[in-house]
């Protein structure tokens, strides 16, 4: 084992976990353990919002699989990753004040309460948007796991199941113990450390390449198509790039984890402040992490798992105590991802099945106990779906994304900006959207060049739009009659 690498990383969870404990003593004074542990009380400032949307959205993919698929592409995917720019400015603005304004009006704590209430307290919504929630969530937390687990294998030496252990058991003891609050702040802590990691991870494989001029004449040297927009093969077509401005540029504002942050800040004055430091923060970390898995090929060719590319080329071209504090920036990422994702699939399982269909006289007490274990044992369901992982862990990640975008992008925005949605355009545009996607994922994944969320987004919409209209005019033909 390095330990001159581990001992930092060992450092900053310690003190994850010390913020943890912290936060579990505002659980204990709190009259709302419910609004407390899920929401944070709805307290988050601008800075701390922008850098918890940051954490959160900045995920495994964004620190392995991004960089490791750019290792893979080339320039081409720098290009692609940096579409990602926008997000949180697109999920603030077109959220923003009339979500928040909304969530508090209806008190809901969850993006499900949101939908519940907009649409006349519907079962089937909450039922079908739990069910998408618990099945794609589940893809992205079991993402997020794979790349802590190898993250600590590359780092330790330690086999694969063995390291992901030791990952699922920090993750879960701290999420357990501190709730949103612990997530939020330690979001804060972890947006700064990703700051830090990507520019000294990115001047370190700059300087060991030899300078810019030289990894890019590397680079052409071994294949020209690495510093074109199209990929390492000509296999990134404008049609399919365009198409990710849907998939992690516009769609994101319908991702639960990211929504649920636009519920949850103090003031406008808080939003307008997250919406240019959470913009400026984005573009930089996505530039610099992704550039850096470009680069890494000039330092290091021939690495066959593009996930291990980030923490081989950290160990390579930074002194061991300085890789240790680059590498907590992707397991900064990871783990505030995996935590927010838990809190996210365990507040849909209690707040909006348990509480509303199952037990809603439910005491403070068995609330707090479910809420406990449910977390428990998604993570424990996770640890065994994550034992088998995929080569490059960015494409279980992008078809959880697409998979919820599917589902929950229109009768997000149309709920809030079309008074004529109801539940039947709803439900219809969930399920819709749901069944397009798995279909389409399954057996026409190129269809036309474009991402697979593309078609079933828009068949969703048809769907939302067309059958609010027609239930409408069917019940006004039943008054009048």
């Amino acid at each position: 084992m390095n330990w001159s690498v581990i001992i930092p990383l060992i450092i900053f969870l310690v003190i994850i976990f010390g913020i943890g404990f912290w936060s579990s003593f505002h659980l204990k004074k709190t009259n709302n353990f419910l609004q407390e542990y899920f929401l944070g009380s709805r307290e988050l400032g601008g800075f701390i919002l922008a850098m918890t949307m940051i954490a959160t959205y900045g995920s495994a993919s964004s620190f392995i699989g991004g960089p490791g698929a750019a290792y893979t592409q080339g320039l081409g995917w720098v290009l692609l990753a940096m579409i990602q720019v926008a997000t949180g400015y697109f999920v603030l603005m077109i959220l923003g004040k009339k979500f928040a304004i909304y969530a508090r009006k209806y008190k809901a704590i969850t993006l499900i309460d949101f939908l519940r209430k907009r649409y006349d307290n519907s079962k089937w919504l909450v039922l079908v948007s739990a069910f998408s929630i618990i099945i794609f969530l589940f893809s992205a937390m079991a993402a997020q796991w794979v790349g802590g687990a190898r993250l600590i294998s590359s780092l330790t030496g330690l086999t694969y199941s063995s390291a992901l252990f030791i990952f699922a058991i920090a993750v879960l003891l701290y999420v357990i113990i501190g709730g949103f609050r612990a997530v939020a702040v330690t979001d804060l802590l972890q947006g700064i450390v990703m700051f830090v990691g990507t520019l000294i991870i990115l001047i370190g494989t700059i300087v060991a390449g030899g300078g810019i001029p030289n990894i890019m004449a590397t680079l052409v040297a071994e294949n020209p198509n690495l510093v074109t927009p199209f990929g390492h093969d000509g296999g990134l077509s404008p049609a399919y790039v365009s198409s990710f401005w849907i998939l992690v540029g516009v769609g994101v504002v319908a991702l639960p984890q990211v929504t649920v942050r636009a519920m949850s800040y103090k003031n406008s004055k808080a939003m307008h402040r997250a919406l240019i430091i959470g913009t400026i923060v984005v573009g930089f970390i996505m530039l610099g992490m992704h550039l850096t898995g470009v680069f890494a090929r000039a330092v290091l060719p021939g690495i066959e798992v593009g996930d291990t590319v980030m923490p081989l080329i950290a160990m390579e071209v930074l002194p061991p105590w300085v890789a240790g504090i680059v590498l907590a920036a992707p397991m900064a990422a990871i783990m505030s991802t995996v935590d927010s994702l838990l809190l996210l699939v365990s507040s849909t399982v209690v707040k909006d099945v348990y509480m509303n269909y199952i037990k809603p006289q439910a005491s403070i007490k068995e609330v707090k106990r479910v809420s406990f274990g449910v977390t428990a044992v998604l993570g424990v369901l996770v640890f065994i779906m994550a034992l088998s992982p995929p080569n490059l862990l960015i494409w279980l990640n992008l078809f959880a994304f697409g998979g919820l975008q599917a589902t929950f992008i229109w009768p997000v925005i149309m709920g809030l900006y079309w008074q004529r949605g109801n539940k039947y355009g709803a439900i219809a545009s969930m399920v819709v959207g749901i069944s397009s996607y798995i279909l389409i994922h399954t057996y026409y994944p190129n269809l036309f060049g474009v991402h697979t969320v593309v078609f079933p987004i828009v068949f969703s919409l048809l769907a939302f739009v067309g059958f609010s209209l027609l239930t409408k005019q069917s019940r006004e033909e039943q008054l009048s009659a």
